[in-house]
């Protein structure tokens, strides 16, 4: 997906559109995860449509719960939610992030080998 250390740095419109593409694919993985947390909240928790986005938004966000969940089977969703939500973010923000990254780290190697 990404060029290596020997290739030239990618022309910036490429660049954009890498960009966009890795943002594309955050929000994708942000709307699915918040999905899961609307449906599971609904079904499980026994929440209405819009306490059911509120909580799972809330979760997704790293804030917590705000609702009070009365069943075994609803707090077990919750807290494997919880869990699953914290590891997608930090991917969700690896995913956006990495064409960034990865411009800067090639752009320093390119011109760390003019030096030799």
């Amino acid at each position: 997906m990404f060029e290596n250390r020997k290739s030239h740095l990618l022309p910036r419109r490429e660049f954009y559109h890498r960009m966009a593409r890795s943002a594309a694919l955050g929000a994708g993985l942000i709307a699915l995860s918040l999905l899961i947390g609307i449906l599971g909240y609904h079904f499980l928790g026994g929440l209405a449509w819009m306490d059911a986005f509120l909580d799972a938004a809330m979760i997704l966000s790293g804030m917590g719960p705000l609702s009070q969940l009365h069943t075994d089977a609803a707090k077990l969703f919750a807290g494997l939610y919880a869990i699953y939500c914290g590891i997608a973010l930090i991917g969700t923000t690896a995913i956006i992030f990495a064409p960034a990254v990865h411009r800067a780290l090639h752009k320093f190697h390119l011109e760390d080998s003019t030096l030799d």
